[in-house]
């Protein structure tokens, strides 16, 4: 369902700890009237002093700003007092700061006059702009690419749709010196960048400036040689810096080589392996430039023992036991590293060091040195969704529950439309092995277009990850159901007081890149689980739904620190079946509850919550088959605000004894998202290009997250 929530946390606040006792001095009131004026007294000096300053002859810049730019030199006058150094500083800095904005001939004089008052008189001059920037040289690099590098130090100062930038000779010769770093990196080790040349205007208004170049010979790798105990072929070791090698020869790939080859050998177990690497360019032949490479790779060790210190609150054996399963094996940096990563995602540790450390022989114990975080956590959130109205809601979370790192978690939530409580208790290693449970308590309320319900049961997960990617679940759930009140035809409605067990099994497979904002990837996962009389159940049927979603990124990948204007192209099928095991009496086989629904912000968003498929009046009933297929397109507009467009299909069926694609409903709308660190906030139109009697036109979504 649709929803956006705002959430605000205040952790550590049941901590258990007392107040500490502070004696607290009162003082008299002659001694605070004192103290006022001494107060009152400093800062009306301070306002003598900062309004003791004087600006004379600026119109480029108004006097805030010229204060803001000398505030350090003001401030040392305020405290110290007034001198001519310091006056003369104030008049050389203000001077910099013309010059910088292109007041190449700006000059400023100070006057200390009489009572402790600086004048600063500013002749600025006439603005002088960059004008033409000439390479002379360049053939290997675009003089459009080069001409970025020349005029960056400039261009940062300022917005990019400013095609006048000022003259300042010191960021021309600081965008030379970047030319020069690009060239180098892109294997020209021989380049040589000269100091600009400047070419004055007659009448000042601009400068052009000529850059000279000296490209020289581009090198590349060439042979790579391998000597000491290399332990591996060379081929194999090749295979791990090919797109080094396969780039032009610069000093930074070449130190890039040892720090690959150390990743390789330690992930094999040898923790003090040593790699150097070296170049020999005077000896290239065709701009190959030889390579030797040199391996020492001293002990094979093996994991041997934990030690844990820090914790305060938390059992030391919750940490010790986690790495208790790799004693005897061979040391491997990602084990560690996959390890230290899923511990910190737990949110008890506010620091986490592993340091590997030899131990005489082969063994290489792990130090650990941990920092907690607090554990215990209020929460509280307001939110609106397009379904159910208006939502808040309370939660208190305890991460360390016993100092066994077992989190326990209670809400609560009311909207518009109901209520729900819940109680949950999580083990993500149960009996120290590595599989996950969680037990959940829960109790709610909620009045649907059509009927309301009553809801109460328990649920118990058990999870185990087979790899980093793929897991697996059993599911064990008994709820009991109640039907409150309806206004559908109880011939459409099934059983109305029930209860149900079930048991199924989960797969999730996950090569998203992010699980709130991926950016790349596909998720699949899918379930199956049947209900039965032989496990307790009122109601007997089996149900199966399938998820895939893939994300692609267009454009080009940006490079660390740059923002990520590219596009995102997303596709989502979902489909899913509820098939009853008992027969007919003369009413639904399947209640009204357990069944599938369509349309909203996760489906078919050109129908509201719910509404799309079969109808009892103007209220959903449900169905036993449905499918679901989505593709988003989603573009940058404006900082994390993006647009979106899409598609929708999709259908609900009434029969699981016919599935199929029959009735297919569609939806094609444009959306606005605005990204968060936890998810985006979603404002989507579906418009339905087929509509019914009766239908609407469209529908508006308000919601959070992902559509699908």
């Amino acid at each position: 369902m649709s929803r956006v929530f705002f959430i605000i946390f205040c952790s550590g606040l049941l901590m258990g700890t007392a107040p500490a006792q502070t004696a607290v001095k009162v003082p008299r009131p002659e001694e605070k009237d004192r103290a006022e004026r001494a107060v009152a007294k400093q800062q009306e000096k301070k306002a003598q002093h900062t309004n003791a300053i004087e600006f004379r002859g600026q119109a480029a810049f108004d006097e805030k700003a010229l204060r803001s730019h000398l505030k350090e030199q003001i401030t040392t006058i305020d405290e110290y007092g007034l001198t001519p150094a310091r006056g003369d500083d104030a008049a050389f800095f203000l001077e910099l700061f013309y010059r910088k904005h292109g007041y190449a001939k700006a000059n400023v004089r100070y006057t200390i006059e009489s009572g402790d008052r600086l004048r600063l008189d500013i002749t600025e001059g006439p603005l002088v702009t960059l004008g033409l920037v000439n390479f002379v040289g360049n053939q290997s690099q675009p003089t459009e690419v080069i001409f970025d590098y020349a005029v960056g130090p400039t261009r940062e100062r300022y917005s990019k749709l400013q095609k006048k930038l000022p003259f300042v000779a010191s960021d021309v010769e600081e965008g030379a010196d970047l030319v020069h770093r690009l060239y180098v990196s892109q294997g020209f080790l021989d380049a040589k960048v000269d100091p600009p040349i400047y070419h004055y205007a007659e009448d000042g208004s601009h400068v052009d400036a000529t850059i000279p170049i000296t490209e020289g010979r581009q090198y590349f790798f060439g042979e790579l040689t391998f000597a000491g105990q290399t332990l591996y072929g060379p081929e194999a070791l090749r295979g791990q810096m090919l797109d080094l090698v396969e780039q032009p020869y610069t000093d930074s790939r070449l130190a890039d080589i040892p720090r690959r080859l150390q990743a390789y050998y330690r992930a094999r177990g040898y923790y003090e392996v040593k790699v150097d690497a070296i170049g020999d360019p005077p000896a290239s032949s065709n701009g190959k430039v030889p390579v030797q490479v040199t391996i020492t790779p001293g002990r094979l060790y093996h994991f041997d023992g934990v030690t844990v210190k820090g914790l305060v609150r938390l059992r030391p054996s919750y940490l010790s036991r986690r790495f208790s399963k790799f004693s005897g094996k061979t040391y491997s940096p990602d084990l560690v590293d996959e390890k230290f990563r899923e511990l910190m995602r737990s949110g008890l540790f506010n620091v986490l060091q592993i340091k590997p450390t030899p131990i005489g022989g082969d063994a290489l114990r792990l130090d650990i040195s941990a920092e907690e975080a607090k554990s215990k956590e209020f929460g509280f959130s307001l939110g609106y969704g397009s379904y159910e109205g208006a939502i808040v809601g309370a939660s208190f979370r305890d991460r360390n529950l016993f100092g066994y790192g077992r989190p326990l978690t209670t809400s609560v939530e009311l909207s518009e439309r109901g209520y729900k409580g819940e109680v949950l208790w999580e083990d993500p290693y149960i009996f120290d092995t590595e599989f996950g449970f969680k037990a959940r308590l829960a109790a709610l309320t909620f009045d649907y277009d059509g009927y309301t319900k009553f809801e109460a049961g328990t649920r118990f997960d058990l999870t185990r990850k087979l790899s980093k990617n793929y897991e697996v679940g059993l599911v064990l759930a008994e709820r009991h159901v109640e039907v409150t009140s309806a206004s559908i035809d109880p011939q459409f409605l099934g059983r109305t007081s029930y209860f149900v067990s079930s048991i199924g099994l989960t797969q999730s497979l996950d090569l998203r890149d992010s699980k709130v904002n991926p950016s790349r990837g596909l998720i699949f996962n899918n379930t199956l689980d049947f209900a039965s009389s032989a496990i307790g159940s009122q109601i007997d049927f089996i149900r199966s739904t399938a998820r895939f979603t893939y994300f692609q990124p267009i454009g080009r990948e940006p490079k660390p620190g740059e923002p990520d204007h590219r596009t995102l192209l997303a596709f989502g099928a979902r489909a899913g079946v509820i098939h009853s095991l008992s027969g007919a009496n003369g009413v639904a086989d399947i209640p009204i509850d357990e069944r599938f629904f369509n349309g909203g912000s996760t489906t078919v968003r050109s129908f509201i919550e719910r509404d799309l498929g079969p109808h009892d009046g103007d209220n959903p009933i449900g169905g036993e088959f449905f499918t679901v297929f989505n593709v988003e397109y989603t573009f940058p507009i404006y900082g994390e605000l993006q647009g979106a467009a899409f598609f929708d299909a999709g259908n609900l069926l009434p029969s699981s004894e016919d599935p199929g694609f029959d009735d297919m409903r569609y939806a094609i709308g444009l959306g606005l998202r605005y990204k968060l660190p936890i998810g985006p906030i979603r404002l989507d139109y579906g418009y339905n290009p087929d509509r019914r009697a009766g239908e609407d036109v469209g529908a508006f979504q308000f919601s959070f997250g992902f559509a699908f």
